[in-house]
């Protein structure tokens, strides 16, 4: 069910991301199927990754699990080095090496997090309730990715991060104390950056006050609304939209749901929000069934991740939430994102597939006994007329 749903969202995404993408891709690179294609080929690469760790067992992630966190730390630090980061519309968050398209560190940092933390808090086992042995180490590392990030700037991913860290420890069993004392550091630090940035005041104006300046701070929140709006319950069809002409600021990206009501309509808004709900309940259905803590914390990371990234998204563009720039997940253009979103869901499904009660391990060595002729054959059917005793004189026969 899982795969069945991801599979889904990621076609649903592919059409998406050509129909609000084409006229950008024709105006600026004159192809209608850049972005497209370009998406296709990231995920064939996160299909890949999905399928590899779908089938590995993810105790060996464990072991890796320092050396990916190694890896994360020197890709979001690469990415402020001038020469290597790629800075688009005021952000460096890129990576352009050479002629390979550019990668985005923080996406594959996100996975990474989840993979070390999830192995550090298995170990910690009642260490965790410990201000020194649990809630400070927890704080620096977060605290050191987050301030990396932030200094791309990228706020958005910044928050999903956070959320997602501070839920793994909530479920690994951190003090309330500790947890009310990080949502505290997070308010205040939440409210420092937004008076630190001009642009993030912006975005608070535009959440509550967009009518007042509809040319200007309220252009963006507007535009998605009336993008929604002009769906109606059935949509007006898959590629009819008109907001994509350029109203929409990154109408194939942060924007996209808009779009999709707008083609999709009321129906088919709530299909893509019913599918997220789904995916989320499943997975934690995975948690239930995982064997140890390490596969159960590894598959709330995952899902929270996933949930949290669709929240924000959307309702930034209901106007539920003040707009941030985070990624609709499976459905947005950008590769990174969908690359890591697809192995993270390859770790679900492996956490799945070797869990408690679906017996895939023993199924392998039911297979593998009975290829090597170790099972015993199974005893024909008595006959229906013969009597208990016989049954049973048959039965002892057998036996011996």
């Amino acid at each position: 069910m899982i795969l069945t749903l991801v599979i889904a969202l990621l076609v649903l995404g592919l059409i998406t991301v050509y129909s609000a993408s084409f006229a950008l891709g024709q105006l600026e690179y004159n192809d209608v199927t850049y972005f497209v294609a370009r998406q296709a080929v990231w995920a064939a690469l996160g299909l890949t990754a999905l399928a590899i760790l779908m089938r590995t067992d993810y105790q060996m992630l464990r072991q890796v699990s320092p050396f990916l966190m190694a890896a994360a730390l020197v890709g979001l630090i690469a990415v402020l080095v001038p020469g290597i980061g790629l800075e688009r519309n005021g952000a460096t968050r890129w990576i352009a090496i050479g002629p390979l398209p550019p990668v985005q560190p923080s996406e594959f940092a996100k996975l990474a997090l989840i993979v070390y933390v999830s192995a550090w808090l298995t170990s910690r086992n009642l260490e965790v309730k410990s201000f020194a042995m649990g809630f400070v180490p927890f704080v620096l590392l977060v605290g050191l990715v987050a301030g990396l990030v932030m200094l791309e700037p990228d706020m958005g991913t910044t928050l999903v991060i956070t959320l997602t860290m501070v839920t793994l420890f909530f479920v690994a069993g951190g003090s309330l104390t500790h947890l009310a004392a990080l949502a505290l550091i997070g308010l205040v630090m939440g409210g420092l950056l937004i008076l630190a940035g001009e642009y993030r005041l912006d975005r608070i104006f535009g959440f509550i006050f967009a009518e007042e300046d509809p040319g200007g701070r309220g252009f963006h929140i507007l535009q998605l609304l009336i993008a929604l709006g002009s769906g109606g319950v059935h949509g007006l069809g898959i590629g009819a939209s008109r907001q994509k002409f350029f109203y929409v600021p990154s109408a194939h990206t942060d924007g996209i749901f808009a779009i999709i009501g707008e083609e999709m309509g009321f129906i088919g808004a709530v299909l893509v929000i019913a599918l997220f709900a789904l995916l989320v309940y499943r997975g934690f259905r995975a948690v239930a069934n995982a064997r140890d803590d390490f596969g159960a914390l590894l598959t709330v990371g995952v899902i929270s991740w996933i949930a949290y990234q669709a929240l924000i998204n959307i309702g930034g563009t209901t106007r539920s939430i003040p707009l941030t720039g985070v990624p609709l997940p499976f459905l947005s253009y950008g590769g990174s994102a969908l690359a890591a979103l697809l192995a993270g869901v390859g770790i679900v499904l492996s956490v799945s597939r070797y869990g408690r009660d679906k017996g895939y391990l023993d199924r392998e060595r039911r297979v593998l006994s009975s290829v090597r002729g170790t099972r015993k054959p199974a005893r024909p059917p008595l006959a229906g007329g013969e009597s208990r005793g016989r049954r049973a004189e048959a039965r002892g026969k057998g036996r011996r």
